[in-house]
Formats: structure tokens, C-alpha cells, sequence
């Protein structure tokens, strides 16, 4: 059976997506368009390229989580580079470690822009400079001026994952407008499921969401003390007022939410073995538990 995707954001707990997606797999289930914004846009983009649950499985057992925290060589022994790094660069890592990763697994599929891809994958950013979200590829022409023949699929990973101030936010120069910073898709619309409900991209495919959260339509508790409590507040607030209304009661059915405990948080990028099995193993169970349920596949 043939559904449309929709993948959360999530950090370094995404990798959940692959137990879930061998159970996808397992009852048969195809994904013909994809969504995903932050980590999520990562898991989408790999998939959408032709790779397998098993292949992502042993890919993601096999790397230190680790390497993908690149600050500048400088900064690993002088600490107060690191500091300025962030003021300058604003974003303490680099990102280039996981973007070439990234690249280097589509291009092991035959993937290098989104012309190689047929309209399949819609990956999502935050435009800063212009207050909005930006929508890959649709967006590059349309607003940006760029050929999204000729624009990487990494690069527009790199972008939705490009945690505030953890990762160096993407500085795109375009045609129309001047020089556009963006960042983390997820900080604008961390569950995306409202790209296949717009008018253009509507059509009689069930989509079927997948969520790193459980299934708990109250935004969660804020404890602010500090200035440094108040940014992520705002953000997590901004993520889940945004997302949330385009989700009714109705629509979460076809919502998959995997519930992930408090020992792995979205920023845990020196996972251990036994981290990612556990988030492997959630995944999986989750999907179980949603598809005995599934109207869609009942009544396919």
C-alpha cells in the first residue's frame, strides 16, 4: 500500500524512525512522497534515496554518533574559542562532518539534487531572514530563485537540521532577495503534516504521520528561572502551536507518536549501543501497536 510520509523532527532520537520503518516494511507499506523537518528530514531524505530499514540500521550501528560534533579544530583545546565560535559563527559545531555524511550516502544511491529524486521528498527549513517557513524544493524557485535542479539534497538536510545555536546556521545566497539565514526546520513546524493538505499537493493517498512524542495534544510544562530557560521555551511553545492546530482528532489516527523516554534527549550525540537498540526497539513497537489499529490498513 502506497501512503505519504510525514516525518517529526527530533535530534539524535529519530533513529527510532528505523524500527518503525521495518515494521512499515514488514505490513507492506510504501512510502511514495515524504515530508520531514529537522532529523526527520534526515530519515526522509535517506529513505526517499532507495535505502532499506535494515540498510539505515546497520549504517546508524556502525558510526559514532560523536563525530557528527565538528567544532573547530582550534576550539578542542582552547575553550574560549569555542565561545567565540558561537558569537561569530552563531552555532558551536560546524555541521560539515554530518552534511558530507549525508552526501556520501546519497551519492551511494545515485542521489545529488533533487532532480534525481522526482518530486518524491519535501524537506522543511526556517528562513530567519524573512520570518517563514521555506519548503525544499517547492520554495528554491518559487521565492529564492535557485534551480532545484541543481541544489543539493544535503545541503537542504543541513539546513532543517541545523539546531540553534548547536549547529552553524546556513547563510543561502539567492537571486531574488539578498543573503537568507536558516535554521532548524523544526524551530517553525517540527511535524509538517499539513504540506500534503495544501491544495497543490493534495490527492487520495493516505498519509500516514510518524511522531517523536506521545500522543498529547498539552504543550509540556516550561520551567523558567533565567534568560537561558526562556529561548528554548519560546521555541518549544512556537513548535507546538503551530503544529498542533493543523491536527485533529480525525487526523491522529493516521498518526504514528512514539514515546521516548527522558534517558535520551534530542542533543545525546554520544549514543551507546544499548541507547540506539532501545530507540530502535520503541520504534518498532510503536508501529505495531498504531498498525493493529490502523483503519487504513483494516479496511486496504
Amino acid at each position: 500500500m502506497e501512503v505519504d510520509g510525514v516525518f517529526s523532527g527530533g535530534g539524535i532520537k529519530a533513529f527510532a524512525f528505523l524500527g518503525a520503518l521495518d515494521e512499515c516494511e514488514r505490513q507492506d507499506i510504501r512510502f511514495k512522497r515524504i515530508v520531514g523537518a529537522s532529523s526527520g528530514a534526515l530519515i526522509a531524505a535517506l529513505i526517499t534515496a532507495g535505502y532499506k530499514p535494515g540498510e539505515l540500521k546497520t549504517i546508524i550501528d556502525q558510526i559514532d554518533t560523536e563525530k557528527f560534533l565538528d567544532p573547530h579544530p582550534i576550539a578542542k583545546h582552547i575553550p574560549l574559542v569555542k565561545w567565540l565560535w558561537l558569537y561569530f559563527r552563531l552555532g558551536l559545531y560546524q555541521g560539515d562532518y554530518i552534511e558530507n555524511w549525508i552526501e556520501d550516502l546519497l551519492k551511494a544511491k545515485g542521489v545529488h539534487t533533487f532532480a534525481d529524486l522526482n518530486d518524491n521528498l519535501y524537506i522543511v527549513g526556517a528562513d530567519i531572514t524573512n520570518g517563514r517557513i521555506a519548503i525544499f524544493p517547492d520554495d528554491l524557485e518559487n521565492i529564492y530563485g535557485i534551480d532545484s535542479s541543481m541544489f543539493s539534497v544535503a545541503k537542504a538536510v543541513r539546513i532543517s537540521i541545523s539546531i540553534p545555536y548547536f549547529f552553524q546556521p546556513i547563510n543561502l545566497k539567492t537571486n531574488h532577495v539578498n543573503k537568507c539565514v536558516f535554521v532548524d526546520g523544526g524551530t517553525l513546524s517540527n511535524f509538517p503534516y499539513w504540506v500534503f493538505k495544501q491544495e497543490k499537493l493534495k490527492n487520495n493517498r493516505p498519509s500516514l504521520g510518524i511522531k517523536l512524542s506521545s500522543n498529547d495534544p498539552v504543550v509540556p510544562g516550561q520551567k523558567i528561572k533565567t534568560a537561558f530557560d526562556m529561548l528554548p521555551a519560546i521555541v518549544s511553545t512556537m513548535i507546538h502551536a503551530h503544529d498542533t492546530k493543523y491536527i485533529s482528532n480525525k487526523e491522529a489516527e493516521n498518526i504514528m507518536f512514539i514515546p521516548i523516554n527522558d534517558e535520551v534527549n534530542a542533543t545525546d550525540f554520544d549514543l551507546s549501543q544499548e541507547k540506539k537498540d532501545y530507540l530502535y526497539n520503541i520504534g518498532k513497537e510503536s508501529a505495531k501497536k498504531h498498525f493493529s489499529s490502523w483503519d487504513v490498513i483494516k479496511n486496504s
